[in-house]
């Protein structure tokens, strides 16, 4: 095979790790099961492509767990341009169903039956527990399943031992995120982004006339979609059925509510998990709410059931990466596994693709509805890991303010700035510094117009009440610049002796980075410097040492997605080349490619010699001969003006 018909190679490190891998003489097969979930096409595109690449065949099962059983044109070998341009597809291409069929040992040997005779000895699933806890009892069954088959004359006894083994890795494919063992299943961010995205737009009709909304959101018996959404949204209410509500949350709530409006809120949220209860496991439903706030309050109320609209539209930029990233780890896992290897599920712990037990993380899921079921609402909150607690404990840190009583006394005064070029969720994280702060007893002070506003004294206490509604808002509401301290030192010294400011909190990109050190190094001239700073990085670059995630990065990311969803909807039979205003790092260049699926990605930093040139110039033009109806580019802003000849027509 010529050069040009080879997919692109991995550098570096990498590929040095992929060559030792082969999978020559083996067959992998991938299928989605249950639930459709945004971002498993790009799991069964990275999949195919991985599988592909160390040598293996691979083949689509569609139809989940009822093609396999069924067989013939429903396992269909795929090649590398078969899973072309559906990254930004939702639902699965390949189809999924629930499959009575396979609860069998009869569907079982059918499906096993399938399975050899085309040599298939390796099972990718993306799926939920019902669908990984039947792929672990059909590897735990393989051997005697064939064994029948083999009694009974449907195979031979040389498949059965060429083929005596089956490797089974599973991604769990899941909006409700409900899965025990990773911080994020596939599907759940997507979901997440229609949730605020509605939530957005009643924002607008509710202030217009003051109602109160009651959002019911999907997730079965887990409270994850309802618990961040209502962290992202700043809700003033949030039922979940891991932590039930105190007895007498009816007043409680209206207690709440009648507060907000108080402070000249013109609108309240409330969110609802689908799988609601109280404390003593009764269902708290919608309706019921909605009664009692008509009942109690007299506000104009309504209801709305999201339903499965959060499981459509096309994947968020988070979930592609991370169903690229766990396909080409289970393609990894299935060729390192041996016959003794028991069945593992691709998680992500941390920003890590993990491999563990899969029967483990069945089980500990079963144990939180068990906990949930014997009222054990501290233990099922536990059982669903600590991103589910920590954002169940910041929720309520942010959403209500402890009375004066409870507050402790503190002398600490905290300023707050931001540096830098804006970037989404910096009012958010503003928010929740400030509310934080003052539930600590401290003082919290917004400096505005960064470094050069704290010179000029543009510095105001903050109150609980004045960041009320700055979570879904853009841009810095307190202003920023790029304007680094070192001119202004001895006026920001001024400044913080003035407002007795004995501690910093700066949130921003490089240029906070930089000024934070610029802090640092002039403490021995200014005292008022020796006091604790710490920074939150905030920016699109995503370029601050130390951090796997900046915010507005994500954000970034997903509009940069949307751009190519346009630009690609446009392109018939011509390249788009989009360009990105990204500053010098080409971080985003390079993820963002993996969000469309782009053919090429150069950033500024990549150098460009004859080589690569030729070798990239034959990809592209293999591309369109295969019958690609588009070939798409991304460079960084500052890419060399050498790239030029990849635009000029032959």
């Amino acid at each position: 095979m010529d050069d040009h018909d080879s997919p692109p190679t991995p550098k570096g490190s990498l590929r040095k790790f992929l060559e030792q891998l082969s999978g020559a003489g083996k067959a992998i097969g991938v299928l989605t099961s249950g639930g459709d979930a945004q971002g498993m096409n790009a799991a069964v595109r990275a999949v195919v492509r991985m599988g592909i690449y160390v040598g293996a065949k691979v083949y689509f099962i569609y139809e989940g767990y009822q093609g396999m059983v069924d067989g013939g044109s429903n396992i269909v070998e795929a090649d590398w341009e078969s899973v072309s341009s559906i990254l930004q597809v939702g639902g699965t291409i390949i189809g999924s169903a629930r499959c009575k069929d396979f609860r069998s040992r009869e569907g079982r040997l059918k499906a096993a039956c399938n399975l050899v005779q085309l040599g298939i000895t390796s099972l990718c699933v993306i799926g939920g527990d019902g669908s990984l806890t039947g792929a672990h009892i059909f590897q735990t069954e393989w051997s005697g399943l064939l064994g029948e088959l083999a009694r009974d004359g449907k195979i031979t006894t040389e498949q059965v031992q060429k083929h005596g083994h089956l490797n089974v890795v599973g991604m769990v494919g899941s909006i409700d995120n409900d899965f025990c063992g990773t911080d994020m299943t596939i599907g759940t961010d997507s979901a997440l982004h229609r949730i605020i995205e509605v939530v957005d737009a009643i924002m607008t009709t509710a202030q217009s006339h003051q109602r109160t909304f009651v959002l019911e959101v999907m997730g079965r018996h887990c409270g994850y979609l309802a618990l961040v959404s209502a962290l992202a949204c700043g809700a003033d209410w949030v039922f979940l059925p891991e932590s039930p509500p105190e007895e007498g949350w009816q007043e409680n709530m209206c207690v709440k509510l009648s507060e907000n409006r108080a402070r000249k809120k013109r609108l309240n949220i409330i969110i609802v998990a689908e799988g609601a209860i109280d404390t003593q496991n009764k269902p708290i439903t919608s309706e019921q709410i909605k009664e009692l706030v008509v009942t109690q309050l007299g506000y104009d109320t309504r209801v709305t059931i999201l339903g499965h609209v959060q499981r459509g539209g096309t994947p968020s930029a988070f979930d592609r990466i991370l169903a690229s990233r766990m396909g080409v780890e289970a393609v990894v896992a299935l060729l390192e596994a041996s016959p003794e290897t028991p069945a593992c599920v691709v998680s992500l712990s941390g920003n890590q693709a993990v491999r563990l037990p899969l029967m483990e993380c069945v089980q500990m899921t079963q144990e939180v509805q068990k906990a949930m079921d014997e009222r054990r609402f501290k233990d099922a909150v536990q059982l669903r890991g600590r991103s589910f607690e920590s954002n169940l404990n910041t929720y309520k840190r942010l959403a209500i303010k402890l009375p004066d009583s409870e507050i402790p006394n503190s002398n600490c005064n905290v300023g707050v700035v931001n540096v830098g070029a804006p970037a989404a969720g910096m009012n958010a994280a503003v928010r929740a510094a400030v509310r934080v702060g003052i539930s600590e007893g401290h003082k919290m002070f917004a400096v505005y117009d960064g470094f050069e506003g704290f010179a000029k004294g543009q510095i105001k206490e903050i109150g609980w009440g004045d960041v009320g509604g700055w979570t879904g808002q853009g841009g810095s509401i307190l202003g920023t610049k790029r304007t680094l301290p070192g001119k202004y030192l001895e006026d920001i010294a001024a400044q913080m002796r003035t407002h007795s400011i004995n501690a910093l909190l700066i949130i921003g990109g490089f240029e906070a980075y930089l000024g934070l050190l610029e802090l640092l190094a002039a403490r021995e001239k200014h005292e008022e410097f020796c006091v604790p700073m710490v920074m939150v990085p905030a920016t699109v670059s995503n370029n601050v040492p130390g951090s796997d995630f900046s915010i507005g990065a994500d954000t970034a990311l997903n509009t940069i997605t949307d751009a190519f969803r346009s630009l690609l909807e446009l392109s018939k039979k011509r390249d788009s080349h989009p360009e990105f205003c990204i500053p010098v790092c080409m971080v985003p260049a390079t993820i963002s490619n993996n969000v469309p699926g782009t053919d090429l990605s150069i950033g500024c930093d990549t150098c460009l010699n004859v080589i690569v040139e030729v070798r990239s110039s034959r990809l592209l033009k293999e591309t369109t001969r295969q019958g690609s109806h588009r070939v798409c580019l991304s460079h960084s802003r500052r890419t060399g003006t050498g790239t030029c000849w990849m635009f000029q027509g032959e």
